[in-house]
């Protein structure tokens, strides 16, 4: 059975005047957005999304959809952690759709994800790229506090991110990304699942200029963290490459970094950007 939803946000991203604005903005519930900012000259648009309720609750289902119009620059991030509490009986979710046009980009760079004591979480995604746009994508999950200090107290985190390369034509599958943590079934600190650590770190990258040489960079920068790390690649679809990379280590503040300095390296080096720097403390 399907939970009320509770936030819903629709955001649609065009060009006007050399700068990226918002061609459509609605939202309505526990889901919105602050209002625009840039970071610098390039003309990319900076969206911050709210949830006013503070956390995501059992059976609370929020909808998200975004749009980067042809040529259009969006960094999209959120205002704190996403945290999610008890959900008895229940699961919280968020369901997401992008959908890339012709030359655009997107930076989807949100606060870690925190699972409490008995929550239960499930983020399905599907985002829709056209061969010449770009994608950079992180995420980090951490496990909440719990009174008796222990980790991994919650029941489940699922998260599923469907990568599509879309042209006029047709639509092709790029990558499926299935990631499921059920701590009360597996012990998930041991070898073979999270190798001794608590958190996890991903970093997904979509653009025609990803390679093995970008795989090889990206593995060699994470080896100065302390982070167990590796990278792969996506077959090419329509000139375009994804790469993944995922990262365990046991500190939030360490994976964010590592992050950081990868996503960095491509804002420099593709457009001329700074490493980011949001500022939200």
């Amino acid at each position: 059975m399907e939970g009320p939803v509770r936030g819903r946000l629709e955001l649609g991203v065009s060009v006007r005047g050399g700068r990226s604005v918002a061609s459509r903005q609605f939202h309505e519930g526990a889901l919105r957005v602050l209002r625009p900012h840039y970071l610098d000259e390039s003309g990319q648009v900076c969206y911050v999304m709210v949830n006013p309720g503070g956390a995501y609750l059992g059976a609370d289902l929020f909808l998200i959809d975004v749009e980067v119009e042809a040529g259009a620059d969006l960094l999209l991030t959120t205002q704190s952690a996403t945290k999610v509490y008890r959900t008895p009986g229940s699961f919280a979710e968020q369901r997401m759709r992008v959908r890339l046009g012709e030359g655009s980009r997107l930076e989807l760079m949100p606060d870690q994800l925190i699972a409490y004591r008995e929550a239960s979480y499930r983020q399905n995604s599907r985002i829709s790229l056209h061969p010449t746009s770009s994608l950079v994508m992180a995420e980090v999950i951490t496990p909440g506090w719990s009174p008796d200090g222990a980790t991994f107290k919650y029941e489940e985190v699922r998260l599923r991110n469907e990568i599509w390369i879309e042209d006029a034509h047709d639509a092709k599958l790029l990558a499926l990304d299935n990631l499921l943590i059920r701590p009360p079934l597996n012990d998930v600190t041991g070898m073979g699942f999270m190798e001794g650590f608590s958190h996890l770190g991903s970093l997904v990258v979509v653009d025609p200029r990803v390679d093995q040489g970008l795989a090889d960079e990206l593995d060699q920068i994470a080896g100065n963290f302390d982070a167990y790390t590796g990278v792969s690649l996506t077959a090419a679809i329509a000139g375009s490459t994804g790469l993944v990379l995922r990262s365990l280590s046991n500190s939030t503040e360490e994976l964010n970094t590592l992050l950081g300095v990868c996503a960095g390296v491509l804002r420099e080096r593709w457009y001329g950007q700074a490493p980011l720097n949001l500022r939200k403390y």
